[in-house]
Formats: C-alpha cells, sequence, structure tokens
C-alpha cells in the first residue's frame, strides 16, 4: 500500500510544472506565450479552462520616438517606460475559464515602481494594488478570466497618466469558451500619445512633458511606438483580424483602414454582443479597444490611421498593411491616372 501511494505522489508531481515566485510556489499546465507587436499568439486551441502562468518585466530603456511617413526629420530619442521592452507591451492570450497567475518583475535598472492594471480581472484595481514592484522587485497575484473580450493593460503606478503616456500600455484577449472564428492572419495594434519636453525631431535625449499632457496637446501619436516585430503581410483572399487598442492617455482613436472596409467589428472588445457590418471607422476611446475583420481581395498597401487625419500625416498615427497578389479588375483598376501623390 504504501509502495503504491508512493508512486501516485511521484505521478503527480511529474504532472504539475513548478514555478518559484519568491516565498509561493505555483502550479501551472501551461506559460502563457508572448508576442511582440504587431505579432499575436496562436489560438489556444484546447476544450475549457487551465492554469496557466503570465510572466512580465518593467523596463526603463532609452528608444526613438519618429513619424514613420518622415523619420529622417522627426526622430527623437526618448526615455520609455515598457512592458518586456517594448510599447506596446507584449499580446498575452488566455481563455474563458483559466486561472491565471501574473508575475511582474520590476527591472533592477529602473528609476521607478510600476504595476499592472488589467482591465479583463475583477478585483481591486485590476490587480494594480497587489502587483505594486519596486526597482529589482518581483510582485504577483492570481485572478480567473471571466469575461470574453480584448482588454488594455497599463501600469497604474503613481502619477499613472505619466506611466501611461511613457508607453506602459498593451492587450490582453480572453479567448471565449468555443474560441474564435478561423482567420488566415491576425495582428496586434495600439495607439498613444508621447508627450516629449521638446518639439517633434528636437535633438538630444527627451523626457515626458506633464505640461503637455495636462493641455492634451502630444508631439506624436503613434502606433506601435516601439518595436522590432515583422512587418503586417496578407495575400489576396485572405482573412485578417486586427486587435486595435488605444492606450491612451487622453484622445479617442477613429479607426480606419484606407483602401478597405471592416466587414466585421466588435466595437468596445465586446464578443457577446452582435458585431457591426461593413464599417469604414470605429471609434475607441482610452483604455478600449475592438477587434476588426476583413478579406482582402486586390493587391494594395493597406494604411492603418487615425482618421483624426492631422494626426497620421502630421504626428504618425499610421502603419501599413501589405496586401500582395493577383490584380482583380472586376473589383479595381485604374483607368485614367493623374499626377503622383495620394496615399
Amino acid at each position: 500500500m504504501a509502495k503504491k501511494f508512493r508512486w501516485a505522489v511521484i505521478i503527480l508531481i511529474g504532472l504539475i510544472i513548478s514555478f518559484d515566485t519568491g516565498n509561493i510556489s505555483y502550479a501551472a499546465d501551461e506559460v502563457v506565450k508572448l508576442t511582440i507587436p504587431p505579432e499575436v499568439p496562436p489560438a489556444l486551441n484546447r476544450a475549457g479552462g487551465a492554469n496557466v502562468i503570465v510572466e512580465l518585466e518593467t523596463v526603463e530603456k532609452i528608444g526613438q520616438l519618429s513619424n514613420p511617413l518622415s523619420p529622417k526629420v522627426t526622430s527623437s530619442d526618448y526615455n520609455f517606460w515598457t512592458f518586456n521592452g517594448t510599447v506596446p507591451g507584449p499580446f498575452i492570450r488566455v481563455k474563458v475559464g483559466d486561472n491565471v497567475t501574473l508575475i511582474l518583475k520590476n527591472s533592477a535598472g529602473s528609476k521607478n515602481t510600476h504595476s499592472i492594471n488589467i482591465y479583463a480581472v475583477t478585483g481591486q484595481g485590476g490587480g494594480a494594488d497587489s502587483s505594486q514592484a519596486v526597482a529589482g522587485g518581483k510582485t504577483s497575484f492570481f485572478w480567473k478570466a471571466l469575461n470574453p473580450g480584448i482588454y488594455i493593460y497599463h501600469c497604474a503606478t503613481d502619477h499613472i497618466p505619466t506611466h501611461i503616456a511613457n508607453g506602459m500600455y498593451g492587450l490582453l484577449l480572453v479567448e471565449p469558451a468555443e474560441g474564435l472564428p478561423k482567420v488566415d492572419r491576425e495582428y496586434y495594434v495600439v495607439q498613444g500619445e508621447f508627450y516629449p519636453a521638446g518639439k517633434m525631431g528636437s535633438k538630444g535625449l527627451q523626457i515626458f512633458s506633464k505640461e503637455k499632457a495636462l493641455n492634451e496637446k502630444p508631439e506624436y501619436v503613434l502606433f506601435n511606438a516601439l518595436s522590432a516585430g515583422g512587418k503586417m503581410e496578407a495575400k489576396v483572399g485572405e482573412t485578417v483580424r486586427i486587435y486595435v487598442g488605444n492606450g491612451g492617455p487622453n484622445l479617442t482613436l477613429a479607426f480606419h483602414i484606407i483602401g478597405e472596409i471592416l466587414d466585421t467589428v466588435y466595437p468596445e472588445g465586446s464578443m457577446d454582443s452582435a458585431p457591426r457590418k461593413n464599417v469604414q471607422t470605429t471609434l475607441i476611446p482610452p483604455g478600449g479597444a475592438a477587434i476588426v475583420e476583413f478579406k482582402v481581395e486586390v493587391p494594395s498597401n493597406l494604411i492603418l490611421v487615425d482618421r483624426a487625419m492631422s494626426r497620421a500625416i502630421d504626428k504618425g498615427s499610421v502603419a501599413m498593411l501589405s496586401v500582395t497578389g493577383n490584380e482583380n479588375p472586376q473589383i479595381f483598376k485604374p483607368l485614367e491616372t493623374g499626377a503622383a501623390g495620394g496615399h
């Protein structure tokens, strides 16, 4: 009997992956795969919830702010505050019913305390109160994924607008139990505003200007401001899903794709409400997110913009999805072209 009991214990231990978080050990079935923008982790092809671990690190680093339409004349060095070294932070994908342990480490090189507030969390501060991590420190909390949708996360350490405006935000997807409809491509973009002390393109290291932020007058408004992720690409005939977030901290995003209709939109990240069909522009408030889906039918460079057009052209809120494949003159063809220009 004792021998059988011993073997049962050994087998049980063999099924558990332990993660040491200081004084507490957590057991998990899987570690959540994180991806840098604009990439998205693959769909969770499992029947139900699981015990999962999400590990993030807050990192303060120097990078470049620039308008992608004119990078040579608009670039400035900037002191970004980040999750895992990118702005936005990594895309996090979990499923309804998951038991999530969130572990937040703050890099030893940080000069500030950092934390995380996840809008999908039901609990005090969305986890912010439990996750305040000093430089070199580590915090953790448990939460259960109850509601499907696409959610913002951000740092919630005083002064909160400063942490957000320096780049501390990202998106977390809670997949519904049945998963999402299959598409050929998935991407991830988040808009954020930046308020450096100097003008756009100023030389020397720029730091956050609280005065500009209070007046809601950013020098830059950018999609995926600091990321070494790959390009957004698709082929004619494919279906594309883009998770779109607005980190803020202040402005509303009027999301539009030049040269494409949004076939399906899940506004405000809701998956339980009926989606909207055939949408030209969708509004995303600061701290909000949406899911847009469409089929690409002709080759083109699709331009993602904030349709508050001065932000797109002059402040940088623009990104590109490159579509390759055969022309389809039944849908689009030039007839008599003029001078070079346009989008």
